[in-house]
Order: C-alpha cells, then sequence, then structure tokens
C-alpha cells in the first residue's frame, strides 16, 4: 500500500554494483604490518578502495574496545565500504535532527533511532579521536521513501526530510536524531553513511557503506502503525545483495524498545586523508 498516493506508486532503488574487496586474513595482516600477528575474534577485514594517492580504509568486525597487545588490532577499525546508491544529494544540511524536512519544519514519524559516532585514526596500539571529520547520513521514511528524488510516478524533489551533515568534535563524535527506516522493494532495511576527511574545505577521503539492522528488531518496529500501512517486507538482510558484501558487520547494536525509540553507537577507524 503506498501512504502517499499523490505521489504516485514507490519503486525499488537502482543500486549500482558493490564496492570494496574483503581480504583474506593473511592479505589483511600484510597490508596493516601485523605479519606473524593474529587478529582478535576471528574478525574479517575489508579495504574500501583507495581515493587516489591514498591508502586503503580498513575494516573489522565484532571489536567495541581498544585490545591489550600491539599485535591485535584496535576495536575502533571500520568495517566493509558498499555501495552509495542513486539516492546521494550533497545538501550539506549541517545538523543533529535530521528527521523534519528543513523549509516545512515538518518531521517524518517513525519509531526514534539515536546514532551516535566514534571517528578515530588507527594505530598498531590505540584509537586517536579525529576531529573536523563529515559525516553524512541519508536514509528512507518508515513507507519506504526518500527526500530530494525522482522516481517513476512521484516525487520529493526539494524536500530534505531525514538527511543530515555532521562534523566530528575534538573527541571525535558526532549524534544524529532520526527515525528506524522503513523498506522499499528489493532492499533490506538500512541507512546509508558517507565519511569524508576535509582539508582546507575539500574532502581529501571518503568512505561509504551502508547500516543494517537486526532481523528481529525491524519485525517489530513494521507492526507499529506508521510501518505497518506499507505491508511486510520483501527482502530481508540475508537475502539483500549488498548485505551478502559484508553487511553483517554493518549491523548496529542496538539499546531501546520500539515503544520509547532506540539508541546506538558506531565506531569507525578511519585511516585516510
Amino acid at each position: 500500500m503506498n501512504p502517499y498516493p499523490e505521489q504516485g506508486p514507490l519503486e525499488e532503488e537502482n543500486d549500482d554494483l558493490p564496492v570494496g574487496e574483503v581480504l583474506s586474513r593473511r592479505r589483511a595482516l600484510s597490508l596493516f604490518g601485523l605479519a606473524g600477528g593474529t587478529l582478535l575474534g576471528g574478525s574479517v577485514l575489508a579495504a574500501s578502495k583507495r581515493p587516489p594517492g591514498g591508502p586503503p580504509a580498513w575494516t573489522q568486525a565484532g571489536q567495541n574496545s581498544a585490545p591489550k597487545t600491539v599485535k591485535s588490532l584496535p576495536g575502533c577499525v571500520v568495517r566493509p565500504a558498499e555501495i552509495e546508491g542513486p539516492y546521494f544529494v550533497e545538501e550539506k544540511l549541517m545538523r543533529r535532527d535530521m528527521r523534519p524536512d528543513s523549509k516545512t519544519g515538518k518531521a517524518r514519524p517513525g519509531v526514534p533511532l539515536t546514532l551516535n559516532f566514534e571517528v578515530s585514526r588507527v594505530t598498531l596500539a590505540s584509537c586517536e579521536p579525529r576531529a573536523g571529520v563529515m559525516i553524512d547520513l541519508w536514509q528512507c521514511d518508515a513507507a519506504g521513501v526518500y527526500s530530494d528524488s525522482v522516481d517513476t510516478g512521484f516525487s520529493t524533489k526539494g524536500q530534505d526530510f531525514l538527511r543530515a551533515t555532521q562534523l566530528t568534535d575534538a573527541a571525535g563524535k558526532a549524534s544524529f536524531t532520526t527515525i528506524y527506516p522503513g523498506w522499499y522493494h528489493g532492499r533490506a532495511v538500512h541507512i546509508h553513511l558517507k565519511v569524508r576527511t576535509m582539508q582546507n574545505g575539500k574532502a581529501s577521503g571518503e568512505f561509504t557503506s551502508q547500516l543494517y539492522f537486526p532481523e528481529a528488531v525491524t519485525d517489530a518496529v513494521h507492526k507499529q502503525a506508521r510501518y505497518s500501512t506499507k505491508g511486510q517486507r520483501d527482502t530481508r538482510n540475508a537475502a539483500d545483495q549488498f548485505y551478502k558484501n559484508g553487511g553483517s558487520q554493518m549491523v548496529l547494536a542496538l539499546k531501546g524498545d520500539e515503544t520509547r525509540g532506540f539508541t546506538a553507537t558506531f565506531d569507525i577507524g578511519l585511516n585516510i586523508g
């Protein structure tokens, strides 16, 4: 059921090919200068495609605290890069609360979600906070609709709900207030993430990926009135073509419930730029 009949039928996102490569354990250790060392918890590493002249962005799953030994990778290391998709717009909306349209002030309804990011530079022994890193988030609303986009039969051109940009503070932190996303045909529930290091007002490095959600939590949230009018989603994580490219490492660890809302913290170790 289309909750926006005046906009016409909804259409699936026409994503591109996956970005980045999953590295073997030996290859990852070699590139990170840890030949002969060990990884914590059998973690999977990946490197995004590097910008011209720049080093790769490193990824690791399942680590939330710094290691005790130099031969282990720190817990702040980022996860796999994924496709940007067609709905990114350079809005540069510097704000924490990304729910409203900036022109009308009307917020998109949905289960509240607070996303906290901690961005660091990774060394062999620690995670050093990175200030002034630009983080962009964009997502669909409870009905699966993106702002500032034109699809067959409907348009939200000129609107900017559920989009926001922030710069990390001196502690490398940034926090966003949004809603739990809805779904659209052919994709698992997700939020898009772009992280850029800045130099003289221009991007000097970039990491782009997508954040995913635990299936049981999504099932509970999508029973809520605003979400349920769309019907049952047709693509779960395991069936999503982009989730298969390391998406299990991008699943948010959520605290809260579908009544009060959720909070999640996501660490990003960025050695680009």
